[in-house]
């Protein structure tokens, strides 16, 4: 996933406040869970009473069939025909009304649930002190956003629809009990059995199904690697091999789905063979009961009915099984998520008033990365030379607070960077990474992600050569970008994301490798205005280009573990033969 740093303000809650600290401990997957089902206590409550009442109508439909046979057929009364006839119809309109809003309820729960879920998720994939891109893919991410934050909200649906089971079949116990107390009791005692097999059967669904959700994510996350790097697959030659990789992740997702797929049918044609035969013992036992006379036709009727109305709760047994079963599993990868370790420290101290913008490395060592010291004054242009790219990298990142070095100390004003919030150094400190992607929207849209659109913008637009780029593209400045600026050119997408960046306007400002891609004519007025737009303003540039170190008031080169090297750009280029042969190669 391409990293964007650049922003103006700290993402902040409803409240107001910047984003908190990383929690002492993350939910677990049973907390996410009851968290989903807790959050929609009304809807959940609402929906199960109005199921309760659909399943007991259910129920009670064969034991008025019943009725009617023993009271109106059986004595051909006219009236008792009508009167029992009405009653069904009022049981009917009863029940339909109540399962229509039932579904409601649940399914509004649902929904609602996993909305919630999809919002934390966000924050914590936003959060200032990052930690879920480390061992996530981009697509893995949305996969666990969309597909298991909707299995776990539906584990409000599935109460709903446990609810209306278990009343189905005490409504059927209690009709049962009220005809013969032995077919009650083999309602009663036969049932049990049954949910217990069902949970049985779960263990092994649950776990193909976390598996398959597994398998299916990282095929998504390597898809939408693939599709972002499609021009350079192309370039190299590269199309088949990257081809043959995913149909290999891929077979691996349809493998686990296939696995599911048999779990879920084992469980399934299971649970349909355990409750026939226990729907067959009832049918038959009332059956006998009958031919003894120990109950009326009706009674027979009713007793019959009641059997296959059983099917459907015990159905909804297996059904309510399977989600939960999916629901844990995906709730597991949910906290994962929320359980990823932050990738730096968050402090609680405020920032200076004003802030001046001093910066301090002291004994700084971050993999390639070494400064034993270094100070970047207040309102100075510093140039920053790195032979080795993955040097450069890792200064970026720590300035930028994606990561803290492994040792050292980086200090804005005197205070040290991790005792700081990342969101409120963001506010002042703003890094410009050279792989920073443009954002689906206009031209426009995208320079004034970070900043405002005053009168400081146009002079943003011409020192970045953007007033050119707009004058070339069919509706100027309104023109849309596409996906992460893909429609454009790599000078022009570059060009558009330093006038985000210095339109900010920070304090600090870290440009990286700004223009690699730009042509050599755009590159110098680009140095040319540079100066003058952060003039009062500390800016580090972390390039090799001659032109835009010429115009810094100082220079650093950083090589590896030796003492770093500090002058003007001309002197060091006549007299230091490494810092020529990197700017110069």
């Amino acid at each position: 996933m391409s990293r964007v740093t650049e922003t103006a303000a700290p993402v902040t809650s409803e409240a107001g406040n910047p984003h908190p600290a990383p929690p002492a401990a993350s939910p677990t997957a049973g907390r996410i869970l009851r968290r989903a089902v807790t959050g929609q206590g009304r809807y959940v409550t609402l929906g199960s009473l109005l199921a309760v009442g659909h399943q007991a109508g259910e129920a009670l439909i064969p034991v008025i069939i019943g009725v009617v046979v023993d009271r109106a057929v059986a004595t051909g009364s006219t009236s008792a025909l009508v009167r029992w006839l009405a009653v069904l119809g009022l049981v009917f309109a009863a029940l339909s009304t109540s399962y229509r809003f039932a579904a409601r309820f649940g399914e509004r729960a649902a929904e609602q649930a996993a909305h919630q879920i999809r919002r934390e998720l966000t924050g914590r994939v936003l959060a200032p002190y990052g930690g879920v891109e480390r061992g996530h893919l981009s697509g893995a991410l949305v996969n666990i956003a969309t597909s298991d934050a909707s299995r776990v909200g539906a584990v409000n649906m599935a109460l709903t629809a446990a609810a209306a089971a278990v009343a189905a079949l005490a409504t059927t116990a209690v009709a049962l009990l009220h005809m013969s107390v032995s077919l009650g009791l083999l309602i009663l005692l036969g049932a049990p059995p049954v949910l217990w097999v069902a949970h049985l059967l779960g263990g092994l669904l649950q776990r193909r199904s976390a598996a398959e959700q597994e398998n299916a994510a990282h095929a998504s996350g390597v898809a939408a690697d693939l599709v972002a790097g499609l021009r350079i697959l192309k370039g190299i030659g590269a199309e088949q091999a990257a081809w043959a990789r995913y149909r290999l992740i891929n077979r691996r997702s349809l493998a686990a789905t296939l696995r599911a797929a048999q779990a879920q049918a084992w469980h399934d044609g299971a649970l349909i063979a355990v409750t026939g035969v226990f729907i067959t013992v009832v049918a038959l036992w009332g059956a006998r009961l009958a031919i003894r006379g120990d109950i009326t036709i009706g009674e027979l009727i009713a007793a019959v009915g009641l059997a296959l109305f059983l099917l459907n709760p015990l159905s909804l047994v297996s059904w309510v099984n399977a989600e939960l079963a999916q629901a844990r599993a995906s709730a597991a990868r949910v906290a994962a998520v929320h359980a990823a370790p932050a990738a730096v420290r968050v402090g609680g101290l405020d920032l200076p008033t004003p802030v001046r913008g001093e910066l301090w490395l002291r004994g700084i060592v971050d993999g390639p990365l070494h400064v034993d010291e270094l100070r970047v004054a207040p309102g100075e242009l510093l140039g920053v030379v790195a032979p080795e790219p993955a040097a450069a990298g890792a200064l970026v990142r720590c300035l930028a607070r994606e990561t803290d070095p492994v040792h050292g100390t980086v200090t804005l004003d005197g205070i040290p960077l991790t005792d700081l919030d990342p969101a409120l150094v963001r506010t002042v400190l703003l890094t410009a990474t050279h792989d920073a992607v443009l954002f689906e929207g206009s031209v426009l849209e995208n320079v004034t992600a970070a900043g405002g659109t005053g009168s400081g913008l146009d002079r943003v637009l011409a020192a970045t050569a953007v007033d050119q780029v707009a004058g070339v593209l069919p509706d100027g400045m309104r023109t849309m970008v596409g996906e992460r600026g893909r429609s454009l050119s790599g000078g022009q997408r570059q060009r558009i994301a330093l006038a985000r960046a210095l339109n900010a306007e920070p304090v600090v400002l870290v440009v990286h490798e700004p223009t690699t891609a730009v042509d050599a004519a755009t590159e110098a007025r680009i140095a040319g205005r540079l100066r003058e737009l952060r003039a009062g303003r500390t800016t580090v540039l972390v390039t090799g280009s001659p032109a835009l170190l010429a115009v810094t008031d100082r220079v650093v080169l950083l090589d590896g573990d030796r003492e770093p090297v500090v002058g003007r750009h001309t002197d060091l280029l006549r007299d230091h033969e490494r810092y020529r042969a990197t700017v110069l190669a």
